[in-house]
């Protein structure tokens, strides 16, 4: 039996329908923003595995740390104990974080970054005497991950459907597109006159799996501007926009107003290991501060700040921080907005959004559902034809690459995006013939 044949008989694997999906790839290795397949194909992760992978895979200095940290230390609980890997991330996290973040707290991924804010916000007002202050507030088409908290915060969807009466209800404005901006404040302004709001959570300035949706930093500022008013705190999850993905460090980086709150995950280690963070203010955290142990901040994981992982996040985020990688960053950025710019106003595309390394474009005239799902799938075997791994969100199809990316390898995207916009072109009945330039997908 292959790898792929043996998987199928013992695995469960995400958002994935298992009666009707093909065999997954076989991955055996990673090399730069390229994954080797067990047939001895490769295939260049346009989408960073999941967002997740900041510098390639299997990078040395990254890989050297871990080793050296396993044969070191490889975990120890968090209760009671502390190790140097986890605050020499910390200590790094609060410096290059806005000035206001004073505090971070461990866990396991993004989902769980997400709850930690959320029942710190809430716990927060208990302590201040104010428990009625219990409302949140999100942007209507948001996704924050897959877990209780995290999915009542999200946009109500298929994901959620399962499990609308278990989640607690939460209160939506609209994210404020350019032209949505002085509806999406006045929404945000009827809420918190009539509620009492804990806390406004939202991806700053791109929801991802929205459709890498953009708006402008000017319209976040405003609305949390409002919240800090009204006295609610203000929760950025930065899980994917974080680490450079938005052109700056971190997408509050943009601001004026600073969040009260970030969740951190995916590239916090790189792409290498699973591991979350919650930071927040000295106010938050003096708000838990007691004699009377009832206030104690009763969360945790059991690998929480586990010593490999934050290993990881420290040798990442010293290679993010060098002037290498920021010049990667622009040079991807500068490709992303010059291809942008070609795309816009063709036939056949309905939309381009690009802010730093991200870019999607939004492919078809009006459809159907089922149309934009016959497009997902046929955009996705098109892909990976052509050794490219893109997963597009229904007939949007976004670009966020490890910044190792060559020039050579982004051109192969670009060529494939062409392509893609020539099958929406071509008339239902007609055979699929794209014409793409050689490329070494093999050794």
């Amino acid at each position: 039996m292959t790898l792929a044949e043996r998987d199928a008989a013992v695995l469960w694997h995400p958002y994935t329908q298992m009666q009707t999906a093909p065999l997954p790839i076989a991955v055996v290795g990673g090399e730069g923003a390229w994954l080797l397949a067990d047939d001895g194909r490769r295939y260049l992760d346009a989408v960073a595995s999941w967002w997740v992978n900041l510098h390639g895979h299997a990078h040395p200095v990254i890989a050297r740390r871990v080793s050296e940290q396993l044969g070191t230390l490889a975990h120890v609980m968090f209760a009671g104990f502390t190790h140097a890997p986890a605050v020499e991330l910390a200590e790094v996290l609060l410096r290059v974080l806005p000035a206001n973040q004073r505090r971070v707290f461990y866990s396991d991924n993004g989902a769980t970054a997400i709850e930690v804010a959320l029942k710190m916000a809430v716990q927060y007002f208990y302590h201040l005497g104010q428990p009625e202050r219990r409302t949140l507030v999100a942007f209507r088409d948001s996704y924050h991950g897959d877990t209780f908290g995290a999915m009542a915060v999200s946009a109500r969807s298929a994901f959620t459907a399962p499990f609308a009466d278990l989640l607690f209800d939460v209160q939506y404005i609209d994210v404020p597109v350019p032209g949505r901006e002085v509806e999406a404040l006045a929404q945000l302004d009827v809420i918190l006159r009539e509620h009492a709001v804990a806390a406004f959570i939202f991806e700053p300035l791109v929801l991802g799996t929205a459709g890498m949706v953009m708006y402008e930093p000017a319209a976040l500022d405003a609305l949390i501007r409002r919240c800090h008013q009204a006295g609610a705190l203000c929760i950025a999850d930065e899980v994917m926009t974080g680490f450079g993905r938005t052109g700056r460090l971190f997408a509050a980086d943009y601001l004026t107003e600073q969040p009260d709150l970030f969740c951190l995950s995916k590239g916090l280690t790189g792409g290498t290991m699973a591991l979350g963070a919650t930071t927040c203010t000295a106010a938050i955290y003096e708000a838990f501060l007691s004699e009377d142990r009832a206030r104690t901040f009763f969360h945790g994981h059991s690998y929480t700040a586990n010593p490999v992982a934050c290993a990881a996040g420290l040798a990442s985020l010293e290679l993010l921080l060098t002037p290498a990688s920021a010049a990667d960053r622009a040079r991807i950025a500068a490709r992303h907005a010059a291809f942008a710019e070609e795309l816009r106003g063709q036939a056949g595309i309905r939309a381009v959004r690009q802010r730093g390394t991200i870019l999607a474009v939004e492919f078809g005239a009006d459809g159907s559902s089922s149309y934009f799902s016959r497009l997902r799938d046929e955009f996705y075997a098109l892909g990976l034809a052509h050794g490219v791994v893109l997963r597009p969100l229904g007939n949007i199809v976004y670009v966020l690459p490890p910044y190792c990316i060559q020039d050579e390898e982004l051109g192969l995207v670009y060529e494939v995006l062409r392509a893609m916009r020539e099958l929406v072109l071509r008339p239902a009945n007609a055979p699929a013939a794209t014409h793409l330039p050689e490329f070494p997908l093999n050794d």
